[in-house]
């Protein structure tokens, strides 16, 4: 299977059957929207720049909140979060999206803001092998506490997201502090292919799209 970003917290998912795609965003980031033709969309909460459906065709499945969800051999999982650390009270809910596909075992954090993952959320995330999470701080976790969730997790692979780049409209941080905390030197890639013989056995992948 392969992994491309689209952009901020945007990523598609495909393979020779299925593509999937994941928190599309509108044009008032400054960026340049994704062209939607995919089977399923995942949003993960009602902000601009994480739920874009205007150019969504009748055939296409949208996915917008927890649950349990299968469609052509893909498994879904939408687990209940918050977008603070004041239990949804400042700006509300998010969900975290779990996608087994082609025998990997994707995890979209969306707009998660707490401090930590409670204990029944890290059991429904289970496993992770690709984990995206946000690091720019100010509406999410930023860069010191993505590390803190993603040792939580334990993925194989980690993919930062949800940080400034050019263009972008949007006032958070850029990946520095995230990198600099991770400690990890990042591989870049504009296609990302995962599969189960690729991915890392020993030590953790860091990966950044360009």
């Amino acid at each position: 299977m392969y992994i491309q970003h689209q952009g901020h917290s945007c990523f598609r998912f495909s393979d020779k059957d299925s593509s999937i795609i994941v928190d599309p965003f509108s044009k008032e980031t400054g960026l340049r929207t994704p062209k939607i033709k995919d089977d399923m969309v995942l949003v993960s909460h009602g902000h601009f720049d994480h739920s874009n459906l205007e150019d969504v065709s009748e055939e296409t499945v949208i996915i917008n909140g927890p649950g349990e969800y299968e469609m052509k051999g893909i498994y879904i999982k939408g687990i209940p979060s918050y977008h603070d650390n004041s239990k949804g009270s400042e700006r509300g809910l998010n969900t975290i999206y779990i996608v087994q596909m082609d025998g990997v075992s994707l995890c979209h954090m969306g707009d998660f803001g707490q401090d930590k993952l409670e204990e029944e959320q890290l059991e429904k995330i289970g496993d992770v092998d690709v984990l995206m999470i946000p690091v720019g701080g100010k509406y999410t976790i930023d860069g010191k506490q993505a590390v803190q969730i993603s040792s939580q997790i334990e993925p194989k692979i980690i993919i930062p997201m949800h940080y400034k780049v050019s263009d972008l409209k949007i006032d958070i941080d850029g990946p520095e502090k995230f990198l600099k905390e991770v400690g990890l030197t990042p591989e870049k890639t504009d296609k990302l292919r995962v599969s189960q013989k690729t991915l890392p056995q020993e030590e953790i992948q860091l990966f950044m799209f360009t």
